[in-house]
């Protein structure tokens, strides 16, 4: 009853800018963390950036100055603003969601857009 809709992925070159958007939809009491994770070919999914209700980010060391995380809560959305893109940065990224649906928590993920970061 909830989904998570992205946009914003695509073809940059080094030292470009992406801005990605998440939308949460459907039945939700509140959001308490939204965040983005990415996954690179052979690699483990990883944390990008997440920010909880209360307004915390944490960012992963190697996005630390380039990427801000944002949310508009009263839209349920998150963005992430990608800046100074590297090649290292080429990931399938996925919006997640802590959702509180009355009185449980539920894990939500989007379906993953492609950041492809030229030399």
């Amino acid at each position: 009853q909830v989904q998570l809709v992205e946009s914003g992925g695509g073809l940059v070159q080094a030292g470009g800018s992406l801005r990605l958007s998440c939308a949460a939809s459907g039945s939700i009491s509140s959001i308490n963390v939204m965040g983005w994770y990415r996954q690179a070919p052979g690699k483990q999914r990883e944390m990008v950036a997440t920010s909880t209700n209360g307004g915390i980010t944490k960012y992963a060391d190697s996005v630390k100055g380039r990427f801000t995380i944002s949310r508009d809560n009263a839209k349920n959305m998150v963005y992430l603003q990608m800046n100074s893109l590297k090649p290292e940065d080429t990931a399938v990224y996925y919006c997640y969601a802590d959702v509180r649906r009355s009185w449980y928590n539920y894990d939500y993920w989007g379906q993953g857009t492609q950041v492809t970061v030229s030399s």
